[in-house]
């Protein structure tokens, strides 16, 4: 029985000089970001800003690959069921890990049990906008003009934030607008300028150059307070009390990582979004710096997030589908 144990504890130590020399070397090779959204899209241009850095302080290639579509799903798939060794990560957002359990019935991953959560990186707000030349300026010009004109305000919903977005606005102010679903954000945004669609609650990656020269109108963000980023826009609680949706942003890994290389991506990333130069150019991309201090907040912060987009799916009655 002793020798039996010896053995065991043995392997045990072995187990844990391999997983802790893997850590060690990790990384030897490039390292693959997925990304389930469309390049061009917010989430794309902030990865593609954090991958750089991560290479820089990894010493190895960290390329971005987009596999957008079906509401990131495609993409967030993908990652659960790579390799838990640490060369396939996942950039994503609320969209995948807080909406689409309260959106699809038959969800092919579980966003708690399938991923290994290493650093929220921060928030992403959505500013509602309308063409430049639209007679609607404020999110009560546009709850005003749907009372007299229901059912002739359309918006664009390419992602769960922005359909969630759209949908709270009409059940909250109690007025009838028309969804229109979209594959991407830059898609979405090229009809609103083009005046196929009415408004577009859009991050703040994708619109703020549209907003900077003019062609699209701020109307609200959706953040409970204004934002640091855009101080002049009102915020949609100060129109509808109470209103609140923030779309964070987060890197993961599949399940099972290996809690050394979990940390150390963790500390490498919040070293990263500490340096003025990471923070202005992911500020002029619309992004809101917020890293978690451990893996452990990002993992309760992922739970509790879950929690209350499933609150708010259920106040505006979107049903899974």
């Amino acid at each position: 029985m002793m020798k039996s144990y010896s053995f065991l504890y043995r392997l045990l130590l072995l187990f844990i000089c391999f997983h802790s020399a893997s850590a060690q070397n990790y990384p030897d090779k490039a390292i693959t970001v997925i990304v389930p959204f469309a390049a061009g899209s917010g989430t794309d241009a902030i990865a593609r800003v954090i991958a750089q850095r991560l290479s820089e302080k990894l010493k190895q290639p960290v390329v971005v690959d987009n596999k957008a579509g079906a509401n990131a799903l495609i993409g967030v798939e993908y990652v659960a069921k790579a390799p838990a060794d640490g060369y396939t990560l996942l950039i994503t957002t609320a969209t995948s890990h807080s909406a689409n359990p309260w959106l699809f019935k038959n969800l092919r991953y579980d966003p708690v049990k399938d991923f290994t959560p290493i650093s929220r990186t921060g928030v992403m707000p959505f500013v509602l906008v309308s063409k430049a030349t639209s007679s609607v300026k404020s999110l009560k010009d546009l709850i005003d003009y749907a009372k007299l004109n229901p059912g002739k305000l359309s918006f664009a919903s390419p992602n769960a934030t922005s359909m969630l977005a759209g949908e709270a606005i009409g059940k909250l102010a109690n007025v009838e607008l028309i969804n229109t679903p979209y594959k991407s954000a830059p898609q979405a945004m090229n009809d609103l300028l083009a005046g196929h669609l009415d408004f577009y609650v859009v991050d703040f990656a994708v619109s703020l150059p549209y907003i900077q020269n003019g062609m699209v109108n701020a109307l609200g963000v959706t953040n409970l307070k204004r934002s640091s980023l855009m101080p002049d826009v009102p915020s949609f609680s100060e129109t509808i009390p109470g209103f609140d949706l923030n779309a964070w942003n987060g890197l993961f890994g599949p399940a099972n990582l290996s809690p050394a290389i979990a940390d150390k991506l963790a500390l490498t990333t919040r070293q990263i979004l500490t340096e003025k130069d990471t923070i202005e150019k992911l500020s002029k991309l619309g992004f809101e710096v917020q890293p978690t201090h451990s893996t452990e907040e990002f993992s309760k912060y992922i739970v509790e997030q879950l929690a209350y987009w499933g609150k708010m799916m259920k106040l505006v009655k979107i049903q899974a589908q």
